[in-house]
Parts: structure tokens; sequence; C-alpha cells
């Protein structure tokens, strides 16, 4: 079972939130993403939650790409 320090990846108020609660959370729970980056995630790509950005195909091909490369974090 993987694991993550939601303290480490989500804004504080978001933080103690259920696992449910933070993917239907908008993107601008995660921590580093602004509300107007969030807008933005909207505009270009129709991202309104965390589960939306998730599941976008470009970051999936984009982590797949780093993996290959040997540069995945």
């Amino acid at each position: 079972m993987a694991s993550i320090d939601l303290t480490q990846v989500l804004d504080k108020a978001w933080a103690e939130k259920d696992l449910a609660e933070v993917m239907a959370a908008p993107a601008s729970a995660l921590k580093g993403v602004s509300d107007r980056q969030g807008a933005l995630l909207e505009e270009a790509f129709g991202i309104k939650t965390v589960s939306d950005l998730a599941g976008l195909k470009y970051v999936h091909w984009a982590a797949a790409l780093a993996t290959l490369h040997g540069t995945a974090k």
C-alpha cells in the first residue's frame, strides 16, 4: 500500500481532510498551486479538481517519459 505525507503536498487547509475530499478539491489545494494557476489549469485543460489533474493524459505521458529517461523524481 502506498502512502504519502499529505502535509508535504497539500495546503494546510486540506492536509487533514480525507482522501475523497482531497481528490474533489480544487487543484489549488496542492501546495504551490495558486488560485490563479488553478484557474489557468481549468482554462487550458478543463482541470477543476485534484482528481482531474491526476487523470490528465499529458501528466501521465510526461511522467512516463521522465521514467524512461531516468529523471523521474
